[in-house]
């Protein structure tokens, strides 16, 4: 099996139009979305995300890190929230993908992700060997 996640954005003009919504609409068509997933015992873990307004960026541009509190200025799109599918298939990955009850100006970004084979060529390596002992005891094999 491999990890994918589903990564939710939206451009700032869906974000607006969603306001126009009935809230518990959007709650029942992504609880019924999750609900199909966990019944398919493909959805890892997943969370939504609180508006940029509360987020912060840290950019490692110059020699120090800088922290710059939200919203971020010139994006296009804002990250919204996540899901994590343990799927066969990249196949699999997308059917899941294109089933989100997302609307217009919303674009799910699809990444595999990494698992022990991707790091095969360093498994000497103390910390690769430390994070399969990680993830062991996060619960996150």
């Amino acid at each position: 099996m491999s990890k994918y996640m589903l990564i939710m954005r939206s451009s700032a003009e869906a974000l607006e139009a969603s306001k126009d919504l009935d809230f518990e609409e959007v709650i029942n068509a992504m609880g019924a979305y999750n609900e199909s997933m966990m019944n398919a015992g493909v959805l890892a873990g997943g969370e939504g995300l609180t508006d940029a307004s509360e987020g912060f960026v840290v950019d490692f541009a110059g020699e120090q890190p800088v922290v710059t509190d939200g919203p971020y200025g010139e994006v296009h799109e804002l990250f919204n929230g996540f899901w994590i599918l343990s799927v066969a298939t990249k196949g699999e990955a997308v059917e899941w993908a294109k089933r989100c009850p997302l609307g217009p100006g919303s674009k799910l970004e699809v990444r595999r992700i990494t698992d022990e084979s991707d790091f095969e060529d360093f498994a000497d390596n103390e910390y690769v060997q430390k994070e399969a002992g990680w993830r062991e005891q996060l619960g996150t094999d």
